[in-house]
């Protein structure tokens, strides 16, 4: 055995692979995984849920750099008017947003959707390049996947007569659920993405779908615990999803996660309800992992609470926890480094800003504080690094600065999202 462990570790000196101690965090500078999406700190928006004006400045400064409008179910059980597209577009360029348009596809016509690209791209020169058609014609049973995909194609070819640079997300389907049990009550809407893409690969610039993971097996709500085991499958989702993709059409394609929360019913006030503390520690881990897995457009679900939800980073006169993700988010990089943990409660995301300073985020899922070592290879810091920190005390604040280096130990706090900024 010990002749077995020698040789190891002479092999591992010989290919220059590092053999991680316990308990640690991986930074490797040196290994650039490619550009960061500047479209994965999206929100869904509409008339539905504006933002209040005491939560403007708020808004403003959130970070969002993507709208999804008019979000949810409203767009298909009403017409979008001019008014509501012209104060939306004064909203998203004063908060320096991407605006995206979902038109309307139960109960509206090809023609009005060619209208409102009309609209927005001729008339008022908006020049919005997202769009997407309808939202979860799944949910519907009247919409088999037959007519979804004819009526899908006819909006388009009407809308690319408008506009033909205009780019397509689609198929906005509810609750895709990587699963191989064809008996799983979701196990068709699989299906439903292949045929789609089968029919309508060939106009599509974005597959996009939706996800909430609670409640899950007629469970009222979650709890600490489900929201702490879940998301990793935020990885799974995107392996799959990129696989039905190759089965489908034979190639890659961008991928859009368009409407995703922790729950998707309007509960509030749970230990784990989308406007709990939790909720931000768990969607901070899953946007970690959608900008690990190269998803090209995130969409949280919502900006805005309407009255009385839980869901909404913003709500009347206060923010959520969530709206928090996006200040640490704000300041991470623009360049995905490759970066892990060997503690599977711990996450740890890195990247190099455009002014090549380095900065990692460390998420700690469990309650209890963790000591770990980091093992930071291909960056020499230049100076002590700036540490941010959301937990049960902090708002995303700067809490001072801390001497970082390859074997230093970092201390992370239970339940909690900590920022390094290293130049």
């Amino acid at each position: 055995m010990t002749k077995l462990r020698l040789w190891l570790g002479l092999l591992l000196l010989i290919t220059g692979v590092a053999n991680p101690q316990e308990d640690t965090l991986i930074v490797n500078a040196a290994q650039s995984l490619g550009a960061i999406s500047p479209y994965v700190y999206g929100a869904s928006y509409g008339p539905w849920a504006v933002v209040s004006p005491e939560m403007t400045p708020l808004a403003a400064d959130s970070g969002l750099t993507f709208f999804r409008f008019p979000g949810g179910n409203w767009g298909d059980q009403n017409d979008i008017q001019p008014y509501h597209l012209d104060l939306f577009m004064l909203q998203a360029r004063a908060w320096g947003a991407e605006p995206s348009i979902s038109t309307r596809m139960v109960n509206g016509t090809p023609e009005q959707s060619a209208a409102l690209v009309h609209y927005v791209n001729i008339e008022k020169d908006y020049n919005i390049r997202y769009w997407s058609i309808g939202n979860e014609p799944t949910l519907y049973d009247d919409y088999t996947i037959d007519r979804f995909n004819e009526e899908w194609r006819a909006h388009v070819e009407a809308m690319l007569e408008i506009d033909p640079n205009i780019l397509l997300i689609g198929p906005e389907i509810h609750q895709y659920t990587p699963t191989e049990d064809p008996n799983h009550y979701n196990a068709h809407l699989r299906e439903w993405l292949r045929e789609f893409l089968r029919a309508n690969g060939d106009l599509v610039d974005y597959v996009s779908i939706h996800r909430y993971p609670f409640p899950a097996s007629n469970q009222s709500s979650a709890n600490i615990a489900d929201l702490r085991s879940n998301t990793a499958e935020a990885d799974t989702i995107i392996a799959v999803l990129r696989q039905d993709i190759q089965e489908a059409v034979g190639w890659d394609m961008p991928i859009a996660v368009t409407e995703i929360n922790s729950h998707w019913t309007n509960t509030g006030g749970g230990e784990a309800s989308p406007d709990s503390f939790y909720n931000a520690i768990w969607w901070a881990d899953v946007l970690g992992r959608f900008i690990r897995q190269k998803v090209e457009i995130v969409s949280y679900f919502a900006l805005s609470a309407s009255v009385q939800s839980g869901l909404g980073m913003l709500a009347r006169y206060e923010p959520r926890p969530t709206y928090y993700v996006y200040q640490i988010y704000q300041h991470f990089g623009t360049e995905l480094l490759n970066a892990e943990s060997t503690d599977p409660d711990v996450s740890i995301y890195a990247a190099r800003r455009d002014d090549g300073v380095l900065t990692f985020i460390v998420i700690n899922l469990g309650p209890a504080e963790r000591s770990m070592t980091l093992q930071l290879d291909g960056f020499t810091p230049g100076d002590d690094a700036e540490v941010w920190r959301f937990d049960a005390e902090h708002n995303a604040e700067r809490i001072g600065t801390e001497s970082i280096g390859n074997e230093s130990t970092v201390a992370i706090p239970g339940q909690s999202i900590t920022l390094y900024i290293v130049p």
